[in-house]
């Protein structure tokens, strides 16, 4: 009587043990939790892929910040500096001495250039940041598909993971029983080996289903750009419902708000105006400059100065005594009433040295100059309508990319709606299989237990569970795999 009851009670302990193992094991580690809301987050956060499209963004802005920059004149300031060597020098046959000369000068300008390809720049450059903005926002759905569908394909393996761990209990269980049943003579020899044979097969399968789950949370951490922290718990669930929407309403909302879609127009938007921005070559162009300026020009030498303008008031003066004196040979008043009076004086020299002391910033102002240009292209060699060529091509590729992609939305959207309606279904049989699956293995444990079968439809049995609740688990996952992908595809949340 005693081996009859632990033969009736084994199975209902190992289903006990199947429902608290998983739990128990996450008692005794205690790590980090993680819910699909906080890898989605910390995926927008630190996914490379994702971090390179944000990155595009700040790209666009600033083409947008220089083409209106483009609409303002432009200035330029230059300063010089040079200094040339004296040396001697002929003039007229003569040889002169000169001094060493140091200049400066100054510029600082304006320019002015406008056109219409100027003007249209700055809206063809907010269409490249709108552009951007939505290939954020699309990057950001993929990245949220993404770690979505790895969180789940993670879960999936941690419950085949569970659901192995309870096949080793149910295999300990059986063991148990084979044993029993030998030791008091009703079994076989045989039927413990494949016992056995089965629980060593259990626990290899359970080691490598652990491994698998370890394995597909690194890629889920690969996925959000971080490192995985020990002993880190999955901790979202999800339920399993027919959907209340229909596919017409779904489809509306993928046309209306895909981020794909969303990104394919702006890149439409930006290719028409970059046909405007060609076309417009043909108008003339507006260039206005104008600047200020100044410069000096000094000796090294002041007495280089000083000595020159001696020279020249001493000549005027013995010139001056040399015509007085003709006149007076030839009985004619002088021309001044004192020669003496042409005389170099200090105050002279003084100025001289004042007026060359002009390095390097006692500037001399150059003439103002306005300039107004106003050019039209006649003929560039068809590089015109080259480009324009150019941009009605990539005008028409932008359009048929946006139709191709609205196609393939549709397509998209259309089957994983239908996927999703038929994962819900598939649940609710997977369901009924695995819990006929288990009624089948008490009923060959029971046969076995009074001697009505062998152990191999006990272990046949077995194999059908394990087939059922591993169907049962992948018909789950799948479900909210074709959930996630649709939201995907329709571009925000339906729960």
């Amino acid at each position: 009587m005693q081996l009859t009851s632990v033969a009736l009670l084994a199975p209902l302990a190992a289903l006990l043990l199947a429902s608290t193992a998983s739990a128990q094991a996450g008692d005794s580690v205690v790590g980090p939790v993680l819910t699909l809301e906080e890898a989605q987050s910390l995926a927008r956060r630190y996914n490379p892929d994702h971090q390179q499209i944000r990155n595009n963004r700040r790209v666009a802005t600033a083409a947008l910040k220089s083409a209106w920059g483009n609409l303002l004149p432009s200035a330029d300031a230059l300063f010089q500096g040079q200094q040339r060597q004296g040396g001697t020098q002929p003039i007229n046959g003569v040889n002169f001495s000169t001094s060493d000369i140091r200049q400066s000068s100054y510029w600082l300008g304006l320019n002015y250039n406008i056109s219409a390809a100027t003007l249209l720049n700055p809206r063809v450059q907010k269409a490249n940041v709108a552009a951007a903005d939505a290939d954020v926002t699309l990057s950001t759905e993929v990245v949220h598909a993404t770690v979505a569908q790895q969180y789940l394909t993670t879960l999936q393996a941690e419950a085949r993971a569970a659901l192995q761990d309870s096949l080793v209990i149910t295999s300990e269980a059986q063991l148990e029983l084979v044993q029993a049943r030998a030791a008091v003579g009703s079994g076989t020899q045989l039927d413990v080996v494949r016992a056995q044979v089965t629980l060593g097969q259990a626990r290899v399968t359970a080691l490598q289903a652990h491994n698998t789950a370890e394995i597909e949370k690194l890629r889920l951490f690969e996925r959000m750009g971080v490192p995985q922290p020990a002993n880190v718990r999955l901790t979202s669930t999800f339920e399993v419902a027919e959907p209340t929407f229909s596919l017409q309403s779904v489809l509306d909302m993928a046309q209306r708000r895909s981020p794909a879609l969303e990104a394919l127009r702006s890149r439409d938007k930006s290719a028409s105006l970059v046909v405007r921005q060609a076309q417009s070559q043909y108008l003339p162009a507006l260039s206005l400059s104008t600047g200020w300026g100044g410069y000096t020009y000094e000796y090294t030498n002041s007495n280089f100065l000083i000595e020159q303008q001696r020279l020249g008031i001493e000549g005027q003066r013995a010139n001056c005594f040399f015509m007085d004196s003709l006149r007076t040979g030839a009985n004619l008043p002088p021309t001044s009433n004192n020669c003496a009076l042409i005389a170099f004086t200090p105050a002279q020299a003084d100025r001289i040295r004042s007026e060359n002391s002009q390095f390097p910033f006692n500037f001399t102002k150059q003439p103002r100059a306005f300039t107004a240009t106003v050019s039209l292209p006649l003929f560039d060699g068809f590089t015109r309508e080259q480009r324009i060529q150019e941009a009605q091509a990539g005008r028409s590729n932008a359009r048929y990319l946006l139709r191709a992609r609205e196609l393939q939305l549709t397509q998209e959207v259309t089957a994983a709606y239908l996927t999703l309606t038929t994962a819900a279904r598939t649940v609710a049989l997977q369901g009924q299989n695995a819990e006929r699956a288990r009624e089948e293995l008490n009923l060959a444990q029971e046969r076995y237990r009074v001697g009505a079968s062998t152990f191999l439809e006990v272990t046949e049995a077995r194999a059908s569970v394990e087939r059922a609740e591993t169907e049962r688990i992948n018909a789950i996952y799948d479900y909210h795999k074709a959930f996630a992908a649709l939201e995907s595809a329709v571009g925000r949340s339906l729960r």
